[in-house]
C-alpha cells in the first residue's frame, strides 16, 4: 500500500528568530525572519508591526537563524540570511527584489565530517556570529565548531600579496562573500579541558573574533553534588582574521580567559553590550557575571544556590534573601548596558541590573518584583530599528524594541522606554534593582567623559524601564491531544477538531475547521432567486424637500435646491427560467418586489453617482432610475452578438460578447445617457478585435499612480486625483494571453506581459512593449490536455485588494483548466527600457501643455508602470463540467464565457466562475478585505497582516452567485447578514463570525482556559467534551509511618513540585465546565478515552462510558502505581439561572487500583482494554460497579498506543516496537498474531486500510513513520510470526496524538477508506492518505523531477529529508510514502515547467492534476 504524508498544518510557534534588513520598501522599518523546524517565515516591520511577506516550507530542520553583513552589504544596503539545520548544514540567503524572497548564495555541508557520522538525536546543532560579521560558527558533535569566515571590506581596500584581484572588471568579492570554512576541534585546538559544549557565543568588542565557550568537562547531578558539585567551567579565546592561513581563520588561538568551578546547572550565555566587559551565565538557580579577568560574581535566586555551588554570593537585601524563583526555561536579553531583562519559564520579567565602578562590575541587582508578565519564552532578543520619520545618519531616532519568541503562545514585540527620574544622591541603593549608574567617586574624570555626567550634583537619575507592546505573531503552541467533534453552523451540523494545545497559562483549546465559518441567519428568500447573479447595492433616492418621507442624510443638494437624496437598498437578481432568463428588482428598503423584467442580466450597479441603476441584459444596457413605486429606464441596444460579461465602474461600463469582441461605454451624468468611448488606441480594428476578459478597478490605496513614470513628465492622463487615490483602471486579456493595463480617463498603456502571463509564471513583469494585435496568432494552437481544453486560455482575471488593515493589490488569474493563480502587486526597479530620468505623475495641471497619450508608433510607449506581480497562492479545481460559465457579476471581474448561452437548458447546467471582491464589517475586530470565488468548490480568498493569502473552502457544494449586502445589517440589526448567496440549498443569507483567527491555513478559535491538557475526547451521546487538566501540586515524600522524610528549612527553599490532574466534563458550546473529578495530588492522569461496554441498565446492553488511565507517583524510592476509573456522563435537573439548559455530571462507577501505571486504555467489543507495565489486560464490567478480568498477555516493556477494529489489537510499545494481536471469546483469550522483530520505540500505533488492504502505521518520538505488512504468506514474515517493514518516511516531528477517520472517494462506497490525522508537539497537524498503485507511480517518478529541477530554497536535499538510516536493509526502504511538501511545487510551478516535468515522466499534466486534486485537502 501507498500512502501521502502532508502537513495541513505548520509547524506553531517561533523557536529561531533573525533581526535583520532585507526589503527597502518605503515605511518599512526592519525585517524579522522566525523558524520553527521546518517553517521559515519572512515579515516586514511598518509602524512597528509585523506584515507578512513570505513563508516557506523548507526540506530541512532549522537549529538556528543569524543576519550577517557581507560586501554586498556595502552597495545594497541589505543584510544576509545564515540559516543552520540540524543535519550539520549552513546556508547563506540573500533577498532578490526581483523574485520578492530569498535566493541561495551558498550551502556548507559537513554531515560527512568525522565529527558528525553519528548525530544524536538530542544533539542541538547551535549557529553563532561575529557581532562584526567577520565569520560564523557552527556547533558540531564531539566538541567541534565549523567556522565560516566572510570577506570583510578592510581586505579590498588593502588585498593582500597573491590575493590581489580588479575590481573594476567586476572581480568583486561580494560575488563569494566567504573564504573556504574549517572545522575547529576544540579539545585538540583550544585546550583539552573543553567536553560536553553546553553554550557558546561570540563577544563584542574584540580586535579580532572572540568566542567564549561554556561547557561541563565532568558531568554530575544533583545525587552526586557533594562529590562534584562545580563541574562547568568557561573559556574565551580569540582567532586571527589573517587571510593568509586557513582561509580566514588562523590556525593558532589565544586563550584569554579559563574560568574553571561554575555552578554545574549552568545552561546559557549572555555577552554584555559593548562597553561593557564579560558576560553573564544562566544557571537554574543563580546569576553568575564573569569577565576576562576570571572575576565571577553570583547572584542567588532561591536558597539552593549557595548550597549547590561553593561561589560566594554578592551581598542581598534581606528581600532577596527570601527570594524563591526558579531559573529553568528563562531566557534574557540585554536593553541597555547595564540593564538585563530576565523572562522566566511563565513569562514573568525582572531586570537584572550591572552595579559599575567605573568600567567594572561590582555588583548585581534584580528587581523584587516581576515588571510584567508576558509569554512562555522560547528566545528573548533586543533588537534596535530605524524610525521610518528619521534620517538615515540620525542614530538619535533609533527605538529599541525587545521580540520574545514562543513556541508555546504568541510571540510578542515589546518596546522598551526608559523613562528618566530624580532621586536624591543619599536614597541610592544597589538592590533596589533600578540604579545603573556606579557611585561617582575619584576615577569620574578618568571613565565619565560625557559634560553632563561631570555636572551632575547630588541628585542621580534614576532610570525606569518600561515594556509596551507593540505587536504579536499568533502561535498556539504544541499538540497535546485531539479529537473530533461535531458543532453547528447555522442549523447544519459540521465537524470540528477540538485540540487541547500549549502549555501553563497559554493551555486551552484550540478548534479547527475545514471550512471557512459563518453564521446562516436567514434561509427562506426562494422569492428572490438568483440562480445566474445577485447585486446588491445602496441607491441614493432623490426626495422632494418637506414631503414628509424617508429622512434626511444631507447628501443632497448643497445650493439650498428643492430635493434631497435617501439611501435605498437595492438587490437584483436573475435567472435562466423560464426562457429567455427573468429577473428581478428588489427594494429591501420596502421588502418588496420593485420590478420584474424579462430577459437575463449580466451584471448592475449604482451609475451617475449612485442615484440611478445600471442593468446590463444580454442584449441591452438599460439605466433605470427610481420613481414612487417601480423604475423607468432608458435602454441602450447592442444588435451585434450577445452579451456574455460585463464590468461596471461608474462612470465606465465595458461589455465582452460572446464573439469576443469588446464594447467601452462612459455615462455623461449631464445628459444622463451613456456614448462609446473610442477605443482606437487599443489598436486593430475595433469591430473585430479579440478579447478573453476584462476589468476596472479603482485604486483605493494609490499604489499605481505611485509608481507611474514617463520619460516626458507633461504626458496627458486625464484629470487624476493628486494623491493618487480612487483612480481607475481597465485591465484587459487579448487571446494571445497578453496583459494590458490602462490608465483612465484617457487611455494611455502602462503595463503589458506577454506570453509568459498565460503560462502562470512565478513573477510577471512589465514587458515594456506597446499596443499588442488583438487578433489571435496561429501559434494559439498549442498543446492541450487529455479533456481537450486549453491549459494556456484565460477564463477570468480580477484586480482587487486582499488584506487586514493596510490591504495590497493582488492580480487573479483563472484559467480554463482549472489552475488559479493570485499574485500580489509590488513595486519594482526601474525597467532598462527606460532608464532615463522619470518622474511620478500625479496628475497635469489642464493650463500646462501636454502630449498626447496615444503612441506615435505601435510600439512605443509614453508610460510605464513600474510594479511586479509575484505568485503567492496556486491551486487546482477540478471542472466538472466542462461548460463553466463566467457571468459578470457587478463590479467586479468578468468571464471569458458567459450565463447567457444558445438554450436555457444550457444555461441551467453551467456553473459561473467569478471573482467577487467583499469587505467583512466591523465588528469591533479585524476587517478583511478578500475575494469571494463562485461556481464549484466555492471559496473564500483572505489575506492577513501576519499570515498572509489564505483560500477557505464555502461549505458549499455549489455558489451560482454571490454579493456583499452589509447595508442589511445597519438598516435592520434584526436582520444579521452581511453576505447573500445563491447556492444548491438556495438563496441565503450569512452572517460573518469574527471569533475565528485566519492566520493559519484552516480556520481557527482559540478557547483559553489558564491550563493544560493531556487529554480530550468527545462524547457522541451527549455531544460533551472530557478532558483531563494538568495541574500542580506541592510533592512530599513519606515514610512508613506517614511521616515527611523531608521539609523545607528557609523561606527561600520550597518543596518539589509535581504533576497532578482533574478531570472536566465541558459543554462545546460555550465552553463552561459543568462538572469535575479531582485525582490525588500524586496522580496524573495518562489515557482517557470513550469506551462502549455491556451493561444490563440499557435496552441495547450496552453503553458508552469515560475510561481513565492514572500513574500514582510515591517518590524515587518507591514504585510508581496506577488506577482505572470509570465514569459515567449522566443528565442531571439543570438550574434555570445557568446556560445551558440541559446540565450533566460525571458519576464514578469503578475505581480499579493496579500495582503499575495504567498507560493506555481502550474498548473491544464490548470489553476494557487497559495496560499496566508489561502486560494488557482484557476485563468485562460487571454489574456497572466493578472490572473483571478475562484475558491478559505480556506484550513488552511500557505500552504507549492501543488500537483495536473489531476483535484485533493493536500494541505500541516504548522498548518493542508494535505487536499485532487477535481476541477470542470462547474461550477468552488473547493470540499473538505477529510483532516486529527488530526494538523500536513507538509513540503511536495505527491501524491502516483501503481498497480491501491493510497495513499497519507507527510512530516513533525521533519521528520516523513506518509502514508495516501482515501477511503470513510471505516467506520473510516466518510463518506470519513477523511484521514486515515496507517503508519508512522521517517526518522530522513528534506526534503523541492521531485520530483516524473515514474517507470516501465516491458516493457508492461500502466501505470507506481510512485517513489518519498525527498532531505533533511542535504544533503540527499532518495525514496520511492512502494513494492508488497507479497515482503513486507517477507521483513518485514526479517526485525525482520536482527534486532534481527545482530550485529549493537554501539548496536542500527533499529526499534526503525523508531518508532514514537502516543498517538492516541494503538501501533505504524509502518509497512507499509520497512527500507532499515535495508535490505541492508542482501545483505552484508554471505550466511550462509542469509541461516539461510531465513529460520526462510520460503523462500529461491533467492526469497528474487530478492525481493532486483526489489527495489535496485536510479531512
Amino acid at each position: 500500500m501507498h500512502a501521502l504524508h502532508q502537513e495541513i498544518l505548520a509547524p506553531s510557534g517561533v523557536e529561531f528568530a533573525a533581526w535583520v534588513k532585507l526589503t527597502v520598501n518605503e515605511g518599512v522599518q526592519s525585517n524579522l525572519v522566525v523558524a520553527r523546524s521546518n517553517l521559515l517565515r519572512i515579515f516586514e516591520v511598518r509602524e512597528e508591526k509585523f506584515f507578512h511577506v513570505r513563508t516557506h516550507r523548507l526540506h530541512g530542520i532549522v537549529t538556528g537563524l543569524e543576519g550577517v553583513k557581507v560586501l554586498g552589504s556595502l552597495e545594497d544596503g541589505r543584510d544576509r540570511l545564515l540559516v543552520g539545520f540540524k543535519d550539520a548544514k549552513i546556508a547563506l540567503l540573500e533577498w532578490s527584489d526581483a523574485l520578492h524572497d530569498f535566493t541561495t548564495v551558498s550551502i556548507h555541508t559537513y554531515e560527512r565530517a568525522p565529527q558528525c557520522l553519528d548525530i544524536r538525536p538530542t544533539f542541538r546543532s547551535l549557529l553563532r556570529v561575529d557581532p562584526n560579521s567577520r565569520c560564523a560558527a557552527l556547533l558540531l558533535p564531539q566538541d567541534a565548531l565549523a567556522v565560516l569566515p566572510f570577506h570583510q571590506h578592510e581586505e579590498l581596500i588593502h588585498p593582500t600579496q597573491g590575493d590581489q584581484m580588479d575590481v573594476g572588471e567586476g572581480n568583486n568579492r561580494s560575488d563569494i562573500p566567504y573564504f573556504p570554512s574549517c572545522i575547529l576541534d576544540l579539545p585538540q585546538s583550544v585546550s583539552s579541558s573543553i567536553h560536553n559544549i553546553i553554550d557558546f557565543v561570540f563577544l563584542p568588542g574584540f580586535h579580532n573574533p572572540t568566542i567564549a565557550v561554556l561547557f561541563n568537562e565532568r558531568p554530575t547531578w544533583t545525587g552526586r553534588l557533594e562529590e562534584a558539585k562545580d563541574t562547568c567551567g568557561l573559556i574565551i579565546f580569540s582567532m586571527s582574521n589573517s587571510s593568509s592561513s586557513w582561509g580566514g581563520i588562523s590556525s593558532t588561538f589565544t586563550v584569554i580567559t579559563n574560568i574553571q568551578n561554575l555552578p554545574y546547572d549552568a545552561y546559557a550565555l549572555v555577552p554584555c553590550i559593548s562597553g561593557v566587559a564579560g558576560l553573564v551565565i544562566l544557571t537554574s538557580n543563580s546569576i553568575v557575571y564573569v569577565d576576562q579577568a576570571t572575576k565571577k560574581l553570583m547572584l542567588p535566586v532561591n536558597g539552593w544556590a549557595t548550597r549547590v555551588s561553593d561561589i560566594a554570593a554578592v551581598n542581598v537585601s534581606d528581600v532577596a534573601q527570601t527570594r524563591d524563583l526558579a531559573l529553568e526555561g528563562s531566557r534574557a536579553a540585554f536593553i541597555s548596558e547595564t540593564t538585563l531583562l530576565l523572562i522566566l519559564a511563565r513569562g514573568d520579567a525582572y531586570t537584572v541590573t550591572l552595579a559599575m565602578d567605573g568600567k567594572a562590575v561590582s555588583g548585581l541587582s534584580i528587581s523584587d518584583k516581576p515588571m510584567v508578565k508576558t509569554t512562555i519564552p522560547s528566545l528573548a532578543m533586543s533588537v534596535t530599528a530605524s524610525s521610518p520619520h528619521a534620517g538615515r545618519d540620525v542614530d538619535a531616532h533609533t527605538i529599541p524594541f525587545l521580540f520574545v519568541g514562543s513556541t508555546q503562545g504568541p510571540s510578542v514585540l515589546l518596546k522598551t522606554n526608559m523613562v528618566e527620574s530624580e532621586e536624591d544622591d543619599t536614597d541610592r541603593e544597589v538592590d533596589n534593582g533600578n540604579d545603573v549608574r556606579a557611585p561617582a567617586g575619584e576615577d569620574d574624570d578618568m571613565y565619565d567623559d560625557d559634560a553632563e555626567v561631570r555636572q551632575r550634583d547630588e541628585k542621580r537619575r534614576k532610570l525606569k524601564l518600561q515594556l509596551l507592546l507593540a505587536d504579536y505573531l499568533p502561535s498556539y503552541g504544541s499538540i497535546n491531544d485531539m479529537a473530533f467533534g461535531l458543532t453547528k453552523n447555522g442549523d447544519k451540523p459540521t465537524p470540528i477538531l477540538i485540540t487541547a494545545t500549549s502549555t501553563y497559562q497559554h493551555g486551552g483549546f484550540t478548534l479547527f475547521q475545514r471550512d471557512l465559518p459563518v453564521k446562516v441567519t436567514k434561509k427562506r428568500m426562494h422569492i428572490l432567486g438568483g440562480t445566474k447573479g445577485l447585486w446588491s447595492f445602496a441607491l441614493q433616492k432623490k426626495v422632494e424637500k418637506g414631503s414628509g418621507t424617508g429622512h434626511h442624510n444631507g447628501t443632497g443638494n448643497s445650493n439650498g435646491g428643492e430635493r434631497d437624496t435617501k439611501d435605498v437598498m437595492m438587490i437584483i437578481s436573475t435567472d435562466a427560467n423560464p426562457s429567455p432568463g427573468f429577473s428581478r428588482v428588489a427594494n429591501i428598503s420596502n421588502n418588496d418586489i420593485t420590478a420584474r423584467i424579462q430577459g437575463t442580466s449580466i451584471g448592475a450597479g449604482p451609475f451617475f453617482g449612485g442615484v440611478v441603476v445600471l442593468q446590463v441584459m444580454t442584449g441591452s444596457i438599460r439605466v433605470l432610475e427610481t420613481g414612487e413605486s417601480l423604475f423607468s429606464s432608458s435602454t441602450v441596444s447592442t444588435p451585434r452578438a450577445r452579451i456574455r460579461a460585463c464590468s461596471i465602474s461608474d462612470p465606465y461600463v465595458l461589455i465582452l460578447r460572446e464573439d469576443d469582441t469588446m464594447g467601452l461605454f462612459i455615462g455623461e451624468v449631464s445628459k444622463g445617457k451613456l456614448r462609446r468611448k473610442d477605443m482606437s488606441m487599443l489598436g486593430g480594428k475595433v469591430s473585430t478585435s479579440k478579447y478573453l476578459t476584462g476589468c476596472f478597478f479603482t485604486d483605493h490605496t494609490g499604489m499605481l499612480e505611485k509608481n507611474v513614470s514617463s520619460p516626458n513628465p507633461k504626458v496627458d492622463l486625464g484629470q487624476r486625483s493628486s494623491d493618487g487615490l480612487n483612480n481607475q483602471w481597465l485591465l484587459l486579456v487579448r487571446p494571445q494571453g497578453i496583459l494590458e493595463l490602462w490608465s483612465l480617463p484617457k487611455m494611455a498603456l502602462a503595463f503589458s506581459v506577454a506570453i509568459p502571463f498565460a503560462t502562470l509564471e512565478n513573477v510577471l513583469m512589465d514587458s515594456g512593449e506597446g499596443v499588442a494585435s488583438s487578433m489571435p496568432p496561429e501559434s494559439m494552437n498549442q498543446a492541450k490536455e487529455t479533456d481537450g481544453r486549453d491549459t494556456g486560455a484565460i477564463e477570468q482575471v480580477l484586480l482587487a485588494p486582499l488584506g487586514e488593515t493596510r490591504p495590497e493589490l493582488h492580480l487573479f488569474v483563472l484559467l480554463r483548466s482549472g489552475q488559479l493563480a493570485i499574485y500580489q502587486a509590488i513595486p519594482a526597479p526601474a525597467s532598462p527600457l527606460h532608464s532615463t530620468a522619470v518622474e511620478t505623475l500625479h496628475g497635469i495641471e489642464p493650463t500646462s501643455p501636454t502630449i498626447a497619450a496615444t503612441p506615435s508608433t505601435p510600439n512605443s510607449r509614453l508610460v510605464h508602470l513600474r510594479i511586479a506581480f509575484v505568485k503567492v497562492l496556486s491551486k487546482t479545481f477540478e471542472l466538472q463540467n466542462s461548460n463553466i460559465a463566467g457571468a459578470g457579476n457587478g463590479p467586479g471581474g468578468v468571464g471569458s464565457m458567459g450565463s447567457a448561452s444558445g438554450s436555457a437548458l444550457a444555461d441551467q447546467k453551467k456553473f459561473t466562475r467569478m471573482f467577487l471582491p467583499f469587505v467583512t464589517p466591523n465588528k469591533g475586530t479585524a476587517t478583511y478585505s478578500g475575494v469571494f470565488f463562485t461556481g464549484e468548490n466555492p471559496s473564500w480568498i483572505i489575506s492577513t497582516d501576519r499570515g498572509g493569502v489564505h483560500l477557505y473552502p464555502s461549505g458549499h457544494a455549489v455558489v451560482h452567485a454571490f454579493t456583499a449586502c452589509p447595508v442589511l445589517t445597519s438598516r435592520d440589526p434584526r436582520i444579521g447578514g452581511e453576505f447573500l448567496i445563491y447556492s444548491d440549498e438556495g438563496p441565503t443569507l450569512l452572517e460573518w463570525i469574527p471569533d475565528f483567527g485566519l492566520d493559519f491555513p484552516l480556520p481557527m478559535r482559540s478557547v483559553p482556559r489558564g491550563r493544560a491538557y493531556s487529554s480530550v475526547v468527545f462524547d457522541s451521546s451527549t455531544s460533551l467534551v472530557v478532558a483531563a487538566a494538568v495541574l500542580e501540586a506541592r510533592f512530599s515524600s513519606f515514610d512508613e509511618d506517614n511521616n515527611r522524610i523531608w521539609t523545607p528549612d528557609a523561606s527561600n527553599i520550597s518543596d518539589p513540585t509535581t504533576e497532578c490532574s482533574a478531570l472536566e466534563l465541558i459543554s462545546p458550546d460555550l465552553w463552561v465546565s459543568m462538572d469535575g473529578y479531582e485525582f490525588a495530588t500524586n496522580e496524573v492522569v495518562n489515557a482517557v478515552a470513550c469506551v462502549t461496554l455491556e451493561t444490563s441498565s440499557t435496552e441495547t446492553g450496552s453503553k458508552e462510558f469515560i475510561a481513565v488511565g492514572t500513574t500514582i507517583n510515591r517518590g524515587e524510592d518507591l514504585a510508581a502505581k496506577g488506577a482505572t476509573y470509570i465514569f459515567e456522563i449522566v443528565e442531571v435537573v439543570a438550574d434555570p439561572m445557568l446556560a445551558p439548559n440541559r446540565w450533566y455530571r460525571l458519576r464514578l462507577r469503578c475505581r480499579d487500583d493496579a500495582k503499575g501505571p495504567v498507560t493506555a486504555v481502550c474498548g473491544l467489543n464490548g470489553y476494557l482494554v487497559s495496560s499496566m507495565g508489561q502486560k494488557i489486560f482484557v476485563r468485562a464490567f460487571d454489574s456497572d460497579e466493578r472490572l473483571v478480568g478475562v484475558a491478559f498477555m505480556d506484550v513488552g516493556v511500557y505500552v504507549t498506543s492501543l488500537r483495536t477494529i473489531k476483535n484485533l489489537l493493536l500494541v505500541g510499545d516504548a522498548v518493542k516496537s508494535v505487536s499485532f494481536v487477535a481476541f477470542q471469546e470462547d474461550p477468552y483469550k488473547l493470540v499473538l498474531l505477529a510483532k516486529d522483530k527488530r526494538h523500536l520505540c513507538v509513540i503511536t500505533a495505527d491501524f491502516f486500510f483501503a481498497e480491501n488492504e491493510m497495513t499497519i502505521f507507527t510512530h516513533d518520538e525521533e519521528g520516523i513513520l513506518r509502514l508495516y505488512d501482515y501477511n503470513p504468506h510471505d516467506p520473510e514474515s516466518g510463518d506470519g510470526r513477523h511484521l514486515l517493514m515496507r517503508s519508512e518516511f522521517n517526518s522530522q516531528a513528534e506526534y503523541r496524538t492521531t485520530a483516524l477517520i473515514a474517507r470516501r472517494t465516491s458516493t457508492d462506497t461500502v466501505i470507506p477508506q481510512a485517513k489518519l490525522l498525527y498532531g505533533a508537539t511542535n504544533g503540527s497537524i499532518a495525514t496520511i492518505t492512502p494513494v492508488e498503485e497507479s497515482a503513486a507511480k507517477r507521483l513518485q517518478l514526479l517526485q525525482g523531477q520536482l527534486t532534481r529541477n527545482i530550485q529549493h530554497v537554501a539548496g536542500l536535499n527533499p529526499r534526503a529529508l525523508r531518508i532514514v538510516r537502516n543498517d538492516y536493509v541494503s538501501k533505504p526502504l524509502s518509497k512507499g510514502v509520497l512527500d507532499a511538501n515535495l508535490l505541492v511545487h508542482f501545483e505552484s510551478s508554471s505550466i511550462t515547467r509542469q509541461r516539461e516535468m510531465t513529460k520526462q515522466i510520460g503523462t500529461e499534466i491533467g492526469v497528474v492534476r487530478r492525481d493532486w486534486m483526489v489527495l489535496d485537502g485536510p479531512w
